[in-house]
């Protein structure tokens, strides 16, 4: 059944790039190609987003870190944002209905800044208008006039009752603490001491003309604030008349500059009424204007905070001459920096807050285009997901701080109008964030129904090694590096299949191969070279992993001290090299692992030490599993499977999980049943299936470049090598030592299809196949494998014979 031609040339270890073949002596003879390649479905899926109308339409982009995904987004929606209309800009005005709501308007795009200027100068008009106003010789003439009546109303009534009461005989003194009645005679104020003296007929006139002037005095007393209220009122009447004036006169350039805008009108009508209502503040500021040796500059009043009420705070803006929507990417999508938030300061020891602190967030400065997200940033902070999806479910921006959220906030605070929203959001993230938020948040695939998926290779072929070279080329344009040889690009080819892990295919996680190339022209620069060639690339490559393979030299270390036991040679009953890969951040290596199996008489169970002691990962269990099925049905189908074995990773302290061991591990378990020594210059990695196939692994490369190092660093004898599946023969991409070692005989690397192929390379006697009377061979391995197993199952059939035979003779006596 073994195909004993396994062992895989040189030439079948690394898909070599035939620079010639490129057409091309250096990357300036290219034309750059600045778009992404191999991800034509990402870019369909974007486009459709961005160009779609409706508000469900949002985008969710997940890939591999390093594809592009997020250059890419924003570059197509910078595209189709070209082609849309500059959005209208938004301001937030007071509201002087309800001061604690400012109002949301929506004006043309560059009216914002136009209007906000306007009204500053309207403030800083008024400011020294209406103060001249009220300094004039027309105010003050009727305000004097004003005075003058009321004073003189005053006081005539006062002297008639002053007059009233001298001839009742009664005087109405002024004393520091008001008014005080007193009795006269012949003009003279009389002491209580003869007032007492006098008849009491007299005496009663007395008091009762005293008790009526009380009366009238009282009357006139009260009516004096009423009389205050009625000059005050008309003193208020005359501000307002002439305050009209200026104001009125000042707004009729406003309503002329801002003729046709709707909103405006009705708030340049609450406007005229505030300002002519608060036309003192004007006259606070002209008094303070010229007071101290620093006077304030009249044309600054509006930035003062009293004159805030008046202020127009541009949310959004957008240059007249601008075109397109906006494209907003935000690196930071806080609550605060997405939906805005309300500022403030401090005044006489307390927090407050106006209309000119609400500060816009992302939403109100993408609002009309395109808003870019990182999709792990935005989950992780606090409230930020929950207010987006809000936003986007209303169609409107309304701004809520944290503290209102947790009911912490305890200061006044504004809540301004929402600003509608129209807007398409960009989340990227990966494959597990979409997965996770489509299995437990309801809202969201009712909010982002596009997916662009950036995959993670493409094709190997020459059309995409020739788009591969003009982005190398556009790389080395856009960024001002040198230029690179064909060799060079035929070599940064066989890195990007080297990082796609076969050969077939070219990685599209295109940083770390522009971190190469950027790297290779730092070296090229050392060496004073005018090109970037392959020596520069590979170099640039053997750097980055040098950098990173500390921790794989440490485990080498201890395998050629024999800290780590493993064998490179002899033979073991029972014992195999298994092949293991870890992955430590941006550093993945490969080193051996012992396997051993121990077999014995038993009820058929196999036992997984790793999973016994709960190391073992499911997926290590279930090759575990299948192995035993595949040992149940190939041997003794109809017998009863009777043996008892263990199957354990030696020298392994931590988990461990995946069934790439699963062939190894069956080999070492039909060694130890035949009583076959494997050899230990071989490693064996891959799965198996209950039909004995042997499919393939990941991490191939690794893993044989870990059991190469191995051996190297015990001697090479030309007998060692790695048992890998035929089907990852497409994934070698191999390094140049492990590639020469074989081309000169000092190392082997065979592909199997099949466990039997395993066992003749490992024990180097004939696996053996069913001849027609059913039985394997004699002297094969399998053979042996199905002797043992009958002779466990004959001897624990008479055991159980003589065990019953023994129970009933206990029951006779």
């Amino acid at each position: 059944m073994a195909d004993h031609h396994t062992a895989l040339s040189p030439d079948n270890l690394r898909r070599r790039c035939d620079s010639a073949a490129l057409g091309f002596s250096t990357t300036d003879e290219l034309e750059p190609l600045e778009r992404l390649i191999g991800q034509e479905r990402a870019i369909e899926a974007i486009r459709l987003a961005a160009g779609m109308r409706h508000r469900r339409f949002n985008l969710f982009v997940y890939g591999p870190e390093g594809s592009g995904r997020h250059s890419s987004v924003v570059r197509l929606l910078e595209e189709a944002a070209a082609a849309r209309p500059v959005p209208a800009d938004w301001v937030h005005v007071h509201n002087f209905d309800a001061p604690d709501r400012p109002r949301a308007l929506r004006l043309s795009h560059g009216a914002g800044p136009k209007f906000r200027k306007a009204m500053a100068e309207l403030v800083d008009d008024l400011a020294q208008g209406i103060p001249a106003l009220f300094e004039s010789e027309e105010y003050q003439s009727r305000r004097a006039a004003i005075e003058e009546e009321f004073g003189n109303r005053n006081e005539k009534t006062f002297s008639g009752l002053a007059q009233r009461a001298r001839e009742r005989g009664v005087a109405i003194l002024r004393t520091p603490m008001g008014f005080a009645l007193a009795p006269t005679r012949a003009g003279e104020v009389q002491k209580s001491e003869v007032i007492e003296k006098l008849p009491e007929a007299e005496r009663d006139a007395i008091r009762a003309n005293v008790a009526q002037t009380q009366t009238e005095l009282s009357g006139f007393l009260e009516s004096l604030p009423r009389i205050e209220k009625e000059h005050r009122a008309a003193i208020a009447a005359l501000n307002a008349e002439m305050a009209q004036q200026v104001v009125d006169l000042n707004l009729a350039d406003l309503r002329v500059e801002f003729a046709g805008i709707t909103v405006l009108e009705a708030h340049f009508d609450a406007l005229r009424r505030d300002l002519i209502a608060n036309a003192e503040l004007f006259l606070k500021a002209g008094n303070q204007s010229g007071d101290g040796p620093f006077p304030i500059a009249p044309a600054r009043v509006h930035d003062t905070p009293r004159f805030h009420r008046f202020a127009v705070n541009v949310m959004v803006s957008h240059a007249e001459d601008a075109t397109g929507a906006p494209v907003v990417v935000e690196s930071l999508p806080t609550l605060a920096n997405l939906t805005g938030r309300v500022e403030y300061m401090q005044q006489m020891g307390t927090l407050v807050t106006d209309v000119t602190l609400i500060r816009p967030g992302a939403l109100h400065k993408a609002n009309g285009g395109f808003l870019v997200l990182d999709a792990r940033r935005l989950l992780t902070e606090p409230f930020a997901w929950d207010a987006l999806k809000r936003c986007l479910e209303t169609a409107e921006i309304r701004i809520i701080c944290a503290g209102d959220r947790l009911g912490l906030s305890t200061t006044a605070t504004l809540e301004p109008e929402p600003v509608p929203l129209d807007l398409r959001v960009a989340l990227v993230g990966d494959r597990f964030l979409h997965r996770l938020l489509e299995a437990h948040d309801p809202e969201f695939s009712q909010l982002f129904t596009v997916t662009a998926e950036f995959g993670p290779d493409m094709d190997r072929d020459e059309e995409s090694m020739t788009l591969f070279a003009r982005q190398v080329a556009a790389v080395v344009k856009g960024e001002g590096l040198r230029p690179v040889t064909a060799d060079g690009v035929a070599a940064l080819i066989e890195c990007a299949s080297r990082e796609a892990d076969d050969r077939e295919k070219l990685s599209l996680e295109l940083s770390r191969l522009w971190d190469v190339l950027r790297e290779a022209d730092h070296r090229a620069d050392e060496n004073s070279a005018a090109m970037i060639d392959r020596d520069h690339i590979e170099g640039a490559e053997a750097a980055r992993l040098r950098r990173t393979d500390r921790v794989a030299e440490r485990v080498q270390e201890m395998i050629a001290r024999g800290t780590m036991m493993i064998a490179t040679r002899g033979s073991v009953v029972g014992q195999v090299n298994g092949l293991t890969v870890a992955s430590l951040g941006a550093a993945r290596f490969g080193w051996p692992a012992r396997i051993t199996a121990r077999v014995r008489l038993g009820g058929g169970q196999v036992v997984d030490i790793e999973r016994e002691v709960k190391l073992g990962g499911p997926i290590h269990s279930k090759g575990v599993l299948i192995l035993t099925g595949y040992l149940s049905t190939h041997y003794l189908p109809e017998m009863p499977l009777s043996l008892w074995a263990s199957l354990v990773f030696e020298q392994s302290y931590g988990g461990v999980d995946g069934d790439s061991a699963s062939v190894a591990e069956l080999c070492a378990l039909l060694s130890a049943l035949a009583g076959v020594p494997l050899t230990q210059s071989f490693a064996v990695t891959g799965s198996i299936n209950q039909q004995g196939e042997v499919q393939p692994v990941g991490g191939i490369n690794e893993k044989i470049e870990g059991f190469f190092d191995a051996c190297s660093g015990q001697g090479l004898t030309g007998r060692q090598g790695v048992l890998i599946p035929r089907h990852n023969v497409d994934n070698l991409m191999l390094r140049a030592d492990v590639i020469a070692a074989v081309a000169d005989g000092r190392f082997q690397i065979h592909a199997i299809n099949h466990v039997d192929q395993a066992l003749e390379l490992l024990t180097g006697l004939p696996a053996g196949t069913r001849g027609l009377g059913g039985e394997f061979e004699p002297g094969t391995v399998n053979a042996n494998v199905e002797a043992r197993l009958l002779y466990f199952a004959a001897t624990r059939r008479d055991f159980g014979r003589s065990a019953a035979t023994t129970a009933e003779q206990r029951d006779d006596d």
